[in-house]
C-alpha cells in the first residue's frame, strides 16, 4: 500500500502526464515545422476522447501532421480518403457470404476500415452527406450499427477530419449535427517564411524526418482518465456558461456581435468540450485544477463551428472568431 498522501499520488500523475504530453509533442515536432497551437489541438483532442476538424488549404500539412500523430503512438491507424462515390458501408463495413468446410453458407461481418484507434478522414467535405453521416454514431457512442447488429469500436478511438475551406469547389458542407460532433475545429494557417524555409531544408535532402513511438494505448487511455480527474471549480463551471449562453443572441449574456450576427449559438456539449479542453490544457501546464486562462484558450476551437451566423453576418463577411473573441472580452470571469 502506497505511504502518499491522495493529492501527492495524484500530483505524481500531473506529472507523468505532462511529461508524457511533452514527450509526444515533441516527436510530432521533429516532423512538423510550426503549428504548435494545432499540434496542442490535437492532442487535447485525442486526451480528452474527443474528434477534431482540420481546415486548410491543400498541401498545407493536415494530413501530415494525423500521420506524424500516428507514428508517435503504437495504436491502430487507418485513412479514409472522401471521394464523391464513397459509400457508407465502404466506411463501417458490411455482411458478406461466406462457405464454411460443410459446404453451408452464411453471413459474417467484414469489418471497415472505421475499426482502428485512429482514423484519418481525409477530405470528409468530398464526400456526400449521406456518406459523411456513416462516421455520426461511431463519433458519439463508439459504435457502428450493421444489419440488427452493433459492433464496438477500439479504445482510444479518435477521428481527425480533414476539409478543404468550404468555398473551394467539389466540397460538400457539414451538417450542422455533424459539425456539432467534433470537440474542436483545428485551422491550420498558411508558415511564415522563416518555417517555409525550414520545411524545405527537411523535406527535399536525403535524409526524411520521422518520429519515434512515444506512448501506447494503454498510456493513452491512462491519461485520458487523469484528464477526468483534473478539479473545475463551481466559479469556472459558471464562467464557461455564461460564455456559451453568449453565443445564443437572446441571452441577455450576448453582446453586440452575438445579438446582430449569431443565428444560433453552441450547444451544451460546446460546454462539455470547452471544460475537457481546458482539465488537459491545465495538466500540461503542470496544474491539477482548471483556470479562467484555460477555458480563454480553447474557447476558439471548441466554438468555431458551432456558431451559424446569420444571413446579416455572412453579408458582413464576419467571422465565428470575431464573435468568440468579443464574447471573451465581455463575459465577466466572476458573477458581476
Amino acid at each position: 500500500m502506497s505511504d502518499q498522501t491522495p493529492q501527492a499520488d495524484f500530483q505524481q500523475q500531473v506529472e507523468s502526464f505532462q511529461s508524457d504530453y511533452d514527450a509526444i509533442a515533441g516527436q510530432i515536432g521533429e516532423v512538423i515545422v510550426g503549428h504548435q497551437q494545432a499540434i496542442d489541438d490535437v492532442l487535447t483532442c485525442l486526451l480528452a476522447g474527443g474528434h477534431a476538424l482540420l481546415e486548410g488549404v491543400p498541401g498545407i500539412g493536415k494530413t501530415l501532421l494525423v500521420r506524424t500523430l500516428a507514428a508517435t503512438l503504437n495504436i491502430q491507424f487507418r485513412r479514409i480518403q472522401f471521394t464523391p462515390d464513397l459509400m457508407p458501408a465502404d466506411i463501417t463495413g458490411t455482411n458478406i457470404v461466406v462457405t464454411d468446410p460443410s459446404g453451408s453458407k452464411h453471413f459474417r461481418f467484414q469489418p471497415g476500415p472505421i475499426f482502428a484507434n485512429l482514423i484519418l478522414a481525409d477530405e470528409i467535405n468530398r464526400a456526400t452527406p449521406k456518406t459523411q453521416s456513416a462516421v455520426l454514431e461511431a463519433m458519439g457512442e463508439q459504435t457502428v450499427s450493421v444489419s440488427q447488429t452493433t459492433h464496438r469500436l477500439p479504445s482510444p478511438f479518435l477521428v481527425l477530419a480533414t476539409q478543404n475551406p468550404l468555398e473551394m469547389e467539389g466540397t460538400y458542407p457539414l451538417p450542422e449535427a455533424q459539425l456539432d460532433r467534433f470537440m474542436l475545429k483545428i485551422l491550420i494557417h498558411s508558415p511564415p517564411l522563416d518555417e517555409l524555409v525550414s520545411i524545405l531544408d527537411r523535406t527535399t535532402g536525403t535524409q526524411k524526418p520521422h518520429a519515434e513511438v512515444s506512448a501506447t494505448a494503454d498510456r493513452i487511455g491512462q491519461m485520458q482518465q487523469t484528464v477526468r480527474q483534473v478539479a473545475a471549480a463551481s466559479a469556472v463551471s459558471q464562467y464557461i456558461g455564461r460564455i456559451i449562453l453568449a453565443t445564443r443572441a437572446t441571452s441577455d449574456f450576448a453582446p453586440p456581435a452575438t445579438q446582430k450576427y449569431v443565428r444560433y449559438g453552441s450547444s451544451p456539449r460546446g460546454a462539455q468540450a470547452m471544460l475537457l479542453a481546458g482539465k488537459v490544457r491545465a495538466l500540461r501546464m503542470g496544474r491539477a485544477n482548471v483556470a479562467f486562462a484555460d477555458v480563454r484558450v480553447a474557447a476558439p476551437a471548441v466554438l468555431r463551428h458551432r456558431l451559424i451566423l446569420s444571413f446579416e453576418g455572412q453579408a458582413d463577411g464576419i467571422t465565428p472568431d470575431a464573435i468568440i473573441q468579443e464574447v471573451l472580452q465581455t463575459v465577466p470571469e466572476g458573477e458581476n
